[in-house]
């Protein structure tokens, strides 16, 4: 490990979101090129830097740094050099000397302790003088802070985070109660603040960290999709979690209540513990639903037999019973809900709406939550479909509260339609849909369309199941599968496996083959050759396209094994390509990459001609599946290339949102649909071996579903109904407002 101590001379390059920065250190010996996170540091700085000396294969000899600290310049050089630098306001190299010849060696200490004196020098007012000292004590508090907050494990740029947000009252705040953070610093999380916590010497069992436990356990059950814990539950996991008494935990529930960080209800003959936001957020969705469902302005009466037969003539379609029905209520209820299979006729429904909807002059607006579910939906219908994000106009700034992103569209700016038809519904969560129903404007018809026996979405809630559960709004069912389905062994076997009923488990199908393959090693064989040499002709696709499914993320055929070894073989190392190790995970150029959270905050562009920037946003979604085109290591950042040839670039401090994609867990699939997928199942952990999950497995592939693993496995999964459960409260809130 090197150490030097020099003046930051000028930065080459240097990106203010998340510190990093590449600039030239100049020694009493020589001129260092240094790479690193280098927050709150500026040219002309003298600092102490450790790190080691790489060789980068375009730039040379770099020192990649390990830690920066800014020290007092010293000396009559070292001292004109940093105020002449433009650290110091109306301080240029002129003034500079001017002081300096002035006081000498002295001058910080004048500058600090007696400002005063400097009045004596021309061009320097009462004013300025106070300016410059102001200046130069708060870049020391500064540096103090941050060697201060380094002691307690804190990285630069949270550092300075925490610095611009309490100054010199973070002293206290660490000592007394570093949860504090949690609630007023993005980047610190439980874990952060309770490490904090620990090396300042705050008990285990003390207030704050036993509420802040508990707040962060019903977080942690959000992650898993739950809105809400029985209050059992909670104590049980919040004492492990902080490793306290159960009843330490249980006395402080009612004081978080009394701060109204807690929710506490007693429904279904149980105590329910909720955060306030999500609590706030289903009761909001409950009230906005009722208006909705009351309050349409345009009231339509149902659509006419007559009608239907004369839409089913212009569109060449043969509408069933239970779509006619769907058809018959689309304009006469303020909410309307579809759900079915495959097969079942969705979008042909969908399709007579539309046209229904537009006979009577009103206008319609197609939105689904991703942006491949939306192209789909686009191409079925012959209408544009937006995804919700892109409807309600996401702005990439995060409102007041820090847990919601913000959008144009809300209550103040409602969008502009009369019908609005959300497909996929089951992968909408409690909070985009919040933002949703916020945006529709009263007297608008919503009409929500999904598969309900799918998996819930990634985040929290289920509200497909909820809307239905609650039976208060008109829900037709479709179960009807078409001729042309019928066709098809992915959509049979599809619904035989809903029905938990066997299915053919052999190589007879020509979409719907299983190999009986006992031994991972033999199944990584398999799963290559299909993917490079067999499956691309048979359902005219790339191999990149044909996407591979798993239940779980651990074990010999789960996502970390899997993506290690397709990756040697579908994107192999090349020297014509950069590669970029973070963590476990060696990203290469080429890579097929996932984003695994909503970041709202990454800013994308889509680049014409010419290098010419023609459409820019922000936003990438947990489950964006895109292509590496570019890892810079002289500037710290990979370039990920998304649909729509959407381009993010990822600072090397962002990287712990990605992960390789040539496997994705079943539950990471949602929405999305492939020419061919492969789904590897050979034992595991029942609770992951479920009924829904091998069948939203199945329903993701259009034209061949290859198992590989062994018979038992995948029987075990057609038996077992049981899902994970799921708290959630909406269809309680829904009854209640209601009522």
């Amino acid at each position: 490990m090197e150490k030097l101590t020099g003046v930051i001379d000028h930065f080459l390059f240097r990106n203010d979101t998340n510190g990093y920065g590449v600039f030239e250190l100049t020694t009493e010996d020589d001129d260092i090129i240094c790479v690193g996170t280098v927050s709150g540091y500026d040219e002309g700085e003298m600092v102490e830097v450790t790190g080691e000396y790489v060789i980068h294969p375009q730039y040379g000899p770099q020192l990649k740094l390990e830690s920066v600290k800014a020290i007092l310049p010293t000396g009559i050089i070292g001292i004109e050099r940093y105020l002449s630098s433009g650290i110091i306001k109306g301080v240029g190299p002129k003034m500079a000397k001017r002081i300096v010849n002035e006081f000498g060696e002295d001058t910080l200490r004048v500058i600090e302790e007696e400002p005063q004196r400097l009045v004596r020098i021309k061009g320097i007012s009462e004013r300025i003088a106070q300016s410059i000292c102001e200046q130069v004590v708060g870049k020391k508090e500064q540096q103090d802070a941050l060697i201060f907050l380094s002691q307690y494990g804190i990285s630069q740029t949270l550092s300075l985070k925490i610095y611009e947000a309490y100054g010199n009252l973070l002293y206290n705040i660490i000592k007394d109660n570093p949860y504090k953070l949690m609630d007023e610093i993005d980047g610190v999380g439980f874990r952060k603040a309770d490490e904090i916590a620990r090396k300042a010497g705050i008990k285990v069992d003390s207030e704050y960290r036993i509420q802040s436990g508990i707040v962060y356990a019903l977080t942690q059950a959000m992650g898993d999709g739950n809105t809400y814990l029985p209050k059992d539950e909670l104590i049980r996991r919040a004492s492990q979690l902080l490793e306290v008494r159960e009843e330490d935990v249980e006395i402080q529930l009612p004081n978080l209540a009394v701060d109204k960080k807690l929710v506490i209800k007693n429904e279904n003959d149980s105590t329910n513990c909720y955060t306030s936001f999500l609590y706030n957020q289903e009761l909001a969705v409950a009230s906005m639903l009722r208006d909705l469902n009351e309050d349409s302005v345009k009231p339509v009466e149902s659509i006419t037999q007559k009608r239907i037969d004369k839409v089913q003539k212009e569109l060449g379609l043969q509408l069933d019973e239970m779509q006619k029905k769907a058809v018959e209520l689309s304009l006469s209820s303020g909410i309307l809900i579809i759900t079915g299979g495959p097969g079942t006729g969705k979008t042909t429904t969908i399709n007579a709406i539309i046209h229904c909807i537009e006979q009577e002059g009103l206008d319609v607006m197609l939105a689904a939550p991703t942006g491949r579910a939306a192209k789909r939906m686009t191409e079925a219908t012959g209408y544009e479909a937006k995804t919700v994000h892109r409807m309600l106009e996401l702005n990439g700034a995060i409102s007041q509260d820090s847990k919601t992103v913000y959008f144009e569209r809300n209550r103040d700016n409602p969008l502009e339609a009369d019908v609005f038809i959300i497909d996929e519904m089951s992968m909408i969560d409690i909070q985009l849909f919040n933002a949703l129903l916020k945006a529709i404007p009263v007297g608008a018809k919503l009409i929500l369309v999904g598969d309900v026996n799918q998996l819930p979405s990634v985040g929290p809630g289920q509200v497909l199941y909820d809307l239905i559960e609650s039976g208060c709004y008109p829900t037709v069912i479709l179960k009807h599968i078409f001729r042309q389905a019928e066709m098809s062994d992915i959509v049979v076997n599809a619904h035989k496996i809903n029905r938990g009923e066997s299915i053919p488990l052999d190589t007879n199908s020509k979409d719907f083959l299983f190999l009986e393959r006992n031994d991972p090693n033999v199944i990584y064989k398999h799963m290559v050759q299909l993917i490079t040499q067999k499956l691309p002709d048979y359902v005219d696709a790339t191999p990149s396209q044909i996407q591979v499914l798993t239940p779980t993320h651990i074990g010999a055929l789960g996502v970390e094994a899997l993506n290690h070894v397709l990756q040697k073989y579908i994107n192999p190392p090349s020297s014509q390509k950069t590669e970029k190790e973070f963590g476990d995970i060696l990203f290469r150029e080429g890579d097929k990459v996932m984003q695994t959270k909503n970041d709202y905050s990454l800013e994308w562009e889509i680049v014409g001609r010419n290098n010419i920037v023609v459409d820019k946003g922000a936003g990438v979604f947990n489950g964006d599946v895109g292509t590496i085109v570019e890892i810079n290591a002289s500037e710290g950042y990979i370039c990920v290339e998304y649909d729509e040839k959407k381009k993010i670039k990822y600072g090397y401090d962002h990287l712990d949102e990605l992960e390789l994609a040539y496997a994705i867990t079943i539950h990471k699939s949602q929405g999305s649909e492939y020419p061919a997928v492969i789904m590897p199942l050979l034992g595991g952990p029942r609770p992951l071996l479920t009924r829904n999950l091998l069948y939203t497995g199945v329903t993701r592939a259009k034209r061949c579903v290859m198992i590989l693993g062994n018979k038992e496995t995948v029987n075990v999964m057609i038996r077992n109904e049981s899902e994970r459960k799921r708290y959630t409260g909406l269809y309680m809130r829904i009854k209640e407002v209601m009522n």
